[in-house]
């Protein structure tokens, strides 16, 4: 991802200042000076770089999100038997762990009169509301009536006000 950024900004940058040549050597007498035109264009270029790169970076991460999002799917279609029980889930407050991933306590509270498993799917979203990565937890074998505790944590490190949200919760 680094690397396609540090291209992308090699690239504009010969574009910028390919523009700031041909400027340099415009006719055009309303301009003020050649080199004010120059500085013009590499502001505007600039600023089209930094669009590109911040489009660049919200792509990256769109991708990844899609991909944790995939991989919950995919784990969710392995639970046989599962029902819904995403009112036995209760998330904490979002903090940032000991290694730089966004992480949230989760509580589990099985309301069945058997033991059950928990497969939860947690949604972590930036303040906007999009989502920034998709974290899958287990929790096995929860007594019934009992209550269990867990942690889930980003899969990557998230910066910003990141809320979470219980995507998806199978009791089985």
């Amino acid at each position: 991802m680094e690397r396609q950024t540090n291209r992308c900004a090699v690239a504009g940058v010969a574009v910028m200042l390919g523009w700031a040549g041909l400027t340099g050597c415009s006719s055009d007498e309303s301009s003020s000076s050649p080199a004010s035109s120059a500085a013009s264009v590499v502001r505007s270029g600039a600023s089209d770089l930094a669009s590109a790169a911040s489009s660049a970076a919200a792509s990256a991460v769109n991708s990844a999100a899609a991909s944790a999002s995939a991989a919950a799917s995919s784990a969710l279609e392995g639970v046989k038997g599962g029902l819904d029980a995403k009112s036995d889930v209760t998330l904490g407050s979002v903090s940032t762990g000991s290694e730089g991933k966004a992480e949230v306590p989760v509580t589990v509270t099985n309301h069945d009169s058997k033991s059950r498993s928990y497969t939860i799917v947690v949604n972590f979203k930036d303040q906007s509301g999009n989502l920034l990565d998709v974290a899958v937890l287990d929790v096995s074998e929860v007594a019934a009536g009992k209550t269990a505790h867990a942690t889930a944590r980003s899969n990557r490190d998230l910066t910003g006000t990141v809320t979470t949200e219980v995507s998806n919760a199978l009791r089985y």
